[in-house]
């Protein structure tokens, strides 16, 4: 903080400015006329007046003068400031460039806040990446950066722990996106009290078991049938309840995402999501979807009835665009049709466009690649609207019925 600012801050009406100084009226003193000339104040309660939070008198970087602190800046710089002193921008000073912020940021009582870009304590390390791309990795489903919960340092997040303990954040994922504290019935940062105790937390949200309901399963259900019984039913001929896209309650599936009517069924058994490409068209606009499958119309065929069945090009017109970079046709993994490659069927976790993915490197939840909340997309999982995690195995969007 520069003399001007200090003097801004701190002259109360007890003198002018003039070039930079100030010149105060009879009875004052100070670099901004902030001392009284004479005090009236005994010794204990000016000292009073002067002690901090913890008690500390001018927090140890300054004198008590008629219970206003006067901070230490012999050398003329301004850099120990505030109400007891407590501020100190000699902290922000790199040791190398001897610069505040090292030249790349802001000092604010004794904190660096850096310049896009740059990083540390000091703002002395420079990001690998650009700023749009450290705001992009950062930005959490709902368009907020690092969910208004945490700080974005070079594309990753570090989140606001509210837990003392440091065990485990209360905000935690890749993006702040989960807040365990929305489970606790009644917060208490020391507590095991997640979801009532009659479910289990995950990203902030309550699971409930058969039996409870309610945002924090505080509720319990009236249900004839036992929880085997109400799975059972839930899970029909699939091998999850709700075909791990709904919600078992009493018997009855409630499919995930609520008021989406791609996803339906008795048992949620249909999703009509499979049909679409990764740019949202529905089996390539060639055809009509049924129950999750493509329905192909005339003179096209494919999963996302995405190939022609006339090509217009050259067999070696078409071997040249489905050649992978290693010279392979379609990777040796497919056969090549009008310059796209068509994986082997017989291997159904081969895909991409020269069939050089493996979808069995997606992540798992509950047995199922992207927990059948997302698409398999070359080893990554792309998560459907109001999912996310590793796996989309986490609901993030709006509550459930």
């Amino acid at each position: 903080m520069n003399l001007v600012a200090v003097m801004g801050a701190f002259n109360k009406g007890h003198g002018k400015c003039d070039c930079g100084k100030c010149k105060c009226d009879q009875g004052w003193y100070g670099d901004a006329c902030q001392y009284p000339t004479n005090c009236d104040l005994t010794k204990k309660k000016s000292n009073q007046m002067c002690r901090n939070s913890q008690d500390i008198i001018c927090s140890n970087a300054g004198t008590c003068h008629c219970g206003r602190c006067k901070c230490d800046n012999s050398d003329g710089s301004g850099l120990v400031y505030g109400k007891f002193c407590e501020c100190d921008d000699r902290e922000c000073i790199d040791d190398e460039t001897e610069e505040i912020c090292g030249g790349h940021g802001k000092c604010y009582c004794g904190n660096c806040y850096c310049k896009a870009g740059w990083h540390g304590d000091k703002c002395e390390f420079q990001c690998d990446i650009t700023p749009w791309e450290s705001k992009r990795r950062c930005t959490s489903p709902d368009g907020k950066i690092c969910s208004n919960r945490g700080t974005c340092v070079c594309g990753e997040c570090t989140c606001h722990d509210v837990d003392p303990t440091g065990d485990w954040g209360d905000i935690h994922g890749d993006t702040c996106e989960c807040d365990e504290r929305d489970c606790r019935a009644v917060y208490d940062r020391y507590s095991d009290d997640f979801c009532s105790g009659h479910g289990q937390c995950n990203c902030g949200r309550c699971d409930c078991k058969a039996g409870w309901y309610g945002k924090k399963c505080e509720h319990p259900q009236s249900c004839t049938l036992s929880a085997d019984e109400s799975i059972r039913k839930c899970q029909g001929s699939s091998d999850l309840p709700c075909s791990g896209r709904g919600k078992c309650e009493c018997g009855k599936c409630t499919c995930y995402p609520p008021g989406d009517r791609r996803v339906y069924g008795k048992t949620c058994e249909c999703d009509d999501r499979r049909c679409e490409d990764l740019d949202g068209v529905v089996c390539g606009g060639h055809g009509t979807c049924s129950c999750g499958r493509c329905v192909c119309e005339r003179g096209w065929f494919g999963k996302l009835c995405q190939h022609p069945r006339k090509c217009n090009m050259t067999e070696e017109q078409s071997k040249n665009l489905c050649e992978s970079a290693d010279g392979i046709l379609c990777s040796g993994k497919g056969s090549c049709h009008c310059g796209k490659c068509i994986c082997s069927a017989e291997e159904w976790y081969i895909s991409g466009e020269f069939c050089d993915c493996d979808d069995r490197d997606c992540d798992k939840h509950d047995g199922l690649i992207c927990t059948g909340n997302g698409i398999c997309s070359c080893g990554n999982c792309e998560c459907w609207d109001g999912w996310n995690g590793n796996a989309c195995e986490i609901w993030l969007g709006s509550e459930y019925p």
